[in-house]
């Protein structure tokens, strides 16, 4: 006898009502990682609890996934603070267990790509660091080569692994 289960994945833009949930997210994959906001880590970032507002920016998007109604990662993309017009950063990448090696990463940042061209971006950014080798190499695969130091003023001190991919 064989069971099948069903299982329900939503990707959407987010919305006011998901900053709580989509926080939570972002603070237990945190934790999981050892990304403590003493560190300068995303956890320390004063916006954390308002993304839905923060991504409501001009040329700004955040899309939150669920899994059965529930959610369970998400990521973002806006301009580079500090940096030249024509460079975004792919920010705030975060994935529960449950989620990770489903394709959804790489699906929600081609996402983000297309809508970055769509609004002229020319070359994309990012910073992340060493103990997240998985989202490293997915960031390889996805064609972002390591850069030597950092660009833009992203109050990520620790965040030591910095790549750009030309869009």
């Amino acid at each position: 006898m064989t069971i099948t289960t069903e299982i329900s994945l939503c990707v959407r833009p987010i919305s006011a009502a998901d900053n709580p949930h989509i926080a939570q997210v972002i603070r237990t994959v945190s934790a999981e990682f050892g990304l403590t906001a003493d560190k300068g880590y995303t956890v320390s970032d004063p916006n954390l609890d308002r993304l839905f507002e923060l991504y409501s920016e001009a040329n700004s998007a955040y899309w939150v996934i669920e899994l059965d109604g529930h959610i369970v990662g998400g990521g973002g993309i806006a301009p580079l603070q500090c940096g030249a017009p024509d460079i975004c950063e792919l920010q705030k990448m975060y994935f529960l267990p449950q989620l990770r090696g489903r394709g959804m990463a790489h699906r929600l940042a081609l996402q983000a790509f297309d809508f970055a061209r769509e609004r002229g971006f020319k070359r994309c950014y990012l910073e992340t660091t060493a103990s997240l080798t998985q989202a490293i190499r997915l960031y390889e695969k996805l064609g972002f080569q390591h850069i030597d130091g950092p660009m833009g003023c992203t109050g990520h001190v620790d965040c030591e692994v910095r790549m750009l991919k030309a869009l």
